[in-house]
């Protein structure tokens, strides 16, 4: 795949990402469709060339994809009417996402990627900026993000951009705490290199098994009623608000927007017998809170909701257990992989960044094709890639400045000659 075409797809997903938030429409929906087939046609021919071949340790990664596939076709038996054609096609383009896996093992294709956004999409976002809502400066920024887990590696100069976009993404709009928490944590992460010599692997594994497990451990306490990690107000004292963008609105920080979400998707799933395997992409769960407000608008009859913001229940209503089983293998198979078949620190960062998203996954994290969640498999990718997880912290840093600026990827290509001869 060439630095045009590269450039061209990408510029196209982030006006997909922003287009719920423009002030006048981007596109339509078979434009998205029509570009999200070109996005994965292009992924999957590209795979003969980028991806290395007997890699054993990308077998969860297939399991999950011909889960994700027959979820998919068993839907087309299960659609019913428009609305839920529509869903099928659009969700079942977010259940192929993971197929970025297979490219993005190739460190030059990741890094092609990153220059690209970096030279040509950062700079449209002060033209972006005038057509979005300014909550979606942090959704076009998301990127930056994933940047800040190298931060110590960039020049100063890098460091300081960086450093200033995160910020617009943060402060451009408190209420969306999403992208707040998609910064910070990197940024946090990032900045353990300077406490390398305090955290060893030892504690990074910890983590990793405290971010993988934490979320199912919550999970049953809340359906025990021991304890729930949503209703933060019945645990802080305190007003904790802020307002929303172009309002006088009050929105609560603390507030629980979580738990009833919950509590439908799985009544729903044991109610009407789709625990197991999904009830596919053609179908959301039953919703007393939000089904009659959609019904209104699909006249379907069925009072359901086709996507939620919680990115677990989406994967767990449209492939079941089984499906949310897969997932949690490929986050905790990567995961793993980084952490301790690598010989670089980054790495291991990354590592513990892929466990974070998984635990941020039970939280928040839309199921979207959009910015975010492509350059999630991206990383997700790096930790399956050998290529990667046999840098050195050395070449590391050649490869994030290679980003930036031509003349470390130029000394890169050199060097990989060099090995190859």
């Amino acid at each position: 795949m060439n630095k045009k075409l590269i450039l061209f797809l990408l510029f196209l997903i982030t006006l997909e990402t922003v287009n719920s938030w423009a002030i006048v429409p981007l596109g339509f929906t078979a434009v998205w469709w029509a570009l999200n087939a070109l996005v994965l046609y292009f992924v999957v021919r590209s795979k003969k060339k980028y991806y290395g071949k007997n890699q054993k340790s990308h077998i969860v990664v297939f399991l999950y994809l011909i889960w994700n596939i027959s979820s998919i076709v068993r839907g087309c038996f299960v659609a019913e009417n428009y609305w839920e054609w529509k869903n099928l096609v659009t969700m079942g383009f977010v259940l192929l996402l993971p197929l970025t896996i297979y490219i993005s093992t190739n460190r030059q294709m990741v890094q092609n990627i990153f220059h690209s956004y970096m030279k040509y999409i950062l700079p449209l976002f002060f033209l972006f900026a005038l057509i979005i809502d300014r909550i979606a400066y942090g959704v076009y920024l998301i990127p930056i993000s994933f940047i800040l887990l190298f931060l110590p590696l960039l020049t100063k100069k890098w460091k300081i951009a960086m450093l200033c976009f995160a910020v617009v993404g943060i402060t451009a709009s408190f209420a969306a705490r999403s992208n707040v928490i998609k910064f910070v944590v990197p940024f946090a992460l990032g900045i353990l290199y300077f406490l390398k010599p305090f955290v060893g692997k030892k504690l990074l594994g910890l983590s990793r098994t405290l971010l993988m497990s934490l979320p199912i451990v919550l999970l049953f306490l809340g359906l025990t009623g021991k304890f729930n990690v949503f209703k933060i107000s019945d645990y802080v004292t305190g007003d904790y608000e802020t307002s929303n963008t172009g309002t006088d609105e009050k929105e609560n920080l603390t507030a629980d927007t979580r738990t009833g979400l919950y509590a439908e998707v799985i009544s729903s799933a044991i109610l009407n017998d789709y625990v197991w395997w999904g009830r596919t992409p053609a179908r959301g769960n039953d919703s007393l809170l939000f089904g009659s407000q959609i019904e209104e608008q699909t006249s379907t009859g069925k009072l359901e909701r086709y996507v939620n913001e919680v990115s677990v229940l989406n994967v767990f209503t449209w492939t079941g257990l089984i499906g949310l089983v897969l997932y949690f293998l490929v986050f905790s198979r990567a995961s793993y992989l980084a952490l301790y078949k690598s010989k670089s620190w980054y790495m291991k960062i990354v590592a513990v960044y892929v466990c974070f998203r998984w635990s941020y996954a039970w939280v928040e994290d839309f199921s979207r094709f959009d910015l975010s969640y492509i350059f999630l498999w991206i990383i997700i990718g790096m930790c399956y890639s050998p290529s990667f997880r046999n840098m050195t912290d050395g070449e590391f840093k050649y490869w994030v400045r290679g980003i930036f600026d031509s003349r470390y990827r130029k000394a890169t290509l050199r060097k990989v000659r060099v090995v190859k001869q």
